[in-house]
């Protein structure tokens, strides 16, 4: 028997004890020692999607068990991510991964949240990782989330110089500024907490404004970089006044890249604003196998800052992770398992 999280209800997780995953087929029994927290668990969560489901995919562990064709070995330190693509599939040919059948039917088994999971040989092959040495445990599990961020960057056509606008400064905000800067943008940033414009600003973002209203900030980003507005605006903030903002910040035939999701369905960008404007509305969801490598090569090479992000919980504590995130007491959460 082993420990581990399922969804008790919509209000918080339970702990319950449950047989250890066996190796059946090839791929490797991981034992975790880490996970992070993301938003998306919280929105699952919340939602009540996942009933007696263990969530959890920003993993750290390391290789107890394994029957594998690929070169790692029991005694390993990885880091990983859940999801698989097909590869050839229309939608992978498209390069839409995450809308592959095979990516959104792939998972870890059971989720991060445990003491032990399985993962195939695919995921050894495409999403599994030597965890970098010069790394520290909560900084490792930053891969796949930056990752994410990645994909957004590149789906978004970031270049050079582009004058891009991140509304939002949780911890996507503050990882989508710092890829958009590693492409070469000129990144500005704005939030509604002090804590998190301080973070921006130490983490390197060339504006950071606190948004007291939608005239007043969209007016002091423009003052003080193109007066056109923002080639590319990544909205990272699930808030519902964030869509306004969104187009009082972004230039004429300029891009808004929707990063976050929005309690309430029905709202969305105004049609006749997309029309005459001549804007590009487009989403990100979730990385390439590729995006997960470069994001853990720029993590090992310091050229994104994680540091001050996160707050460890042990897994007993999740709830107050929880609690603490959705009450914006702390940035990102770190379950040590």
């Amino acid at each position: 028997m082993y420990k581990r999280q399922v969804v008790k209800n919509l209000k918080e997780f339970d702990i319950k004890d449950l047989q250890k995953p066996t190796l059946k087929d090839m791929g490797a029994i991981i034992k975790i020692i880490g996970c992070g927290l993301c938003g998306s668990d919280i929105v699952k969560l919340l939602h009540g999607s996942h009933i007696n489901k263990v969530l959890g995919h920003e993993v750290l562990g390391t290789i107890e068990e394994i029957n594998s064709t690929t070169s790692f070995k029991k005694g390993d330190k990885v880091v990983l991510a859940h999801h698989i693509p097909c590869f050839n599939c229309d939608y992978c040919r498209k390069h839409n991964y995450s809308m592959c059948e095979k990516f959104k039917k792939t998972n870890i088994t059971p989720g991060g949240f445990a003491e032990y999971i399985y993962i195939t040989e695919d995921h050894l092959k495409n999403t599994v990782f030597h965890a970098p040495q010069n790394l520290n445990d909560s900084t490792s599990v930053f891969m796949e989330p930056l990752a994410c961020c990645l994909r957004a960057i590149k789906r978004a056509n970031t270049e050079k110089n582009d004058n891009v606008m991140v509304i939002g400064l949780g911890s996507i905000g503050l990882l989508m500024g710092q890829a958009a800067k590693c492409y070469g943008a000129k990144v500005s940033g704005c939030d509604i907490l002090d804590e998190r414009i301080a973070l921006a600003q130490k983490v390197g973002f060339d504006n950071v404004f606190k948004s007291d209203s939608d005239e007043k900030t969209s007016s002091e980003f423009k003052s003080k970089t193109k007066k056109t507005g923002a080639d590319i605006v990544f909205l990272t903030s699930g808030s519902k006044s964030s869509l306004s903002l969104a187009l009082k910040c972004v230039r004429n035939g300029g891009v808004i890249l929707v990063f976050a999701s929005i309690s309430d369905d029905n709202l969305g960008f105004a049609n006749n604003q997309i029309y005459y404007r001549e804007l590009t509305v487009l989403g990100s969801y979730s990385p390439a196998c590729s995006d997960l490598e470069e994001a853990l090569t720029l993590l090992k090479d310091g050229k994104i800052n994680v540091n001050g992000f996160t707050k460890e919980y042990s897994l007993d504590n999740i709830n107050n992770a929880i609690s603490d995130t959705l009450n914006k007491k702390i940035l990102k959460a770190y379950i040590k398992i």
